[in-house]
């Protein structure tokens, strides 16, 4: 019986303690609130975004997965950066298409036959 007695003290001992660490040790015993993580990699915005800067991109772990907001913002950008180099890359073909269909013209002398 005594030995039961000293186990529910101690039980109210460590309960009470743990009770008071948490909640009743001031402000600031209190946990702060964690700040929400961050996108840390951005993506360059003076330059355009290369494969470097693709492959050290991070996204931070929220609750539930990733951050919908921060991977839809960089999906985005590299749709868009990939939409305008497809349009340079199609820009700069007609243009060489166009150059190899045009009249070659040549400053040689045309050769004059025998007159038959």
């Amino acid at each position: 019986m005594l030995m039961f007695l000293f186990l529910v003290v101690a039980l109210a001992v460590v309960v009470t303690a743990v009770t008071l660490a948490v909640v009743g040790g001031g402000e600031s015993a209190v946990l702060p609130e964690a700040a929400p993580e961050q996108l840390q990699d951005l993506l360059p915005l003076d330059r355009p975004v290369g494969r470097d800067d693709v492959e050290s991109l991070r996204f931070p772990v929220a609750a539930r997965g990733y951050r919908m907001s921060d991977v839809d913002d960089a999906l985005a950008r590299l749709g868009a950066e990939l939409a305008e180099r497809d349009a340079r890359i199609t820009h700069l073909e007609s243009a060489l298409a166009g150059a190899q269909a045009a009249p070659r013209i040549t400053m040689d002398k045309p050769v004059e036959g025998n007159g038959q």
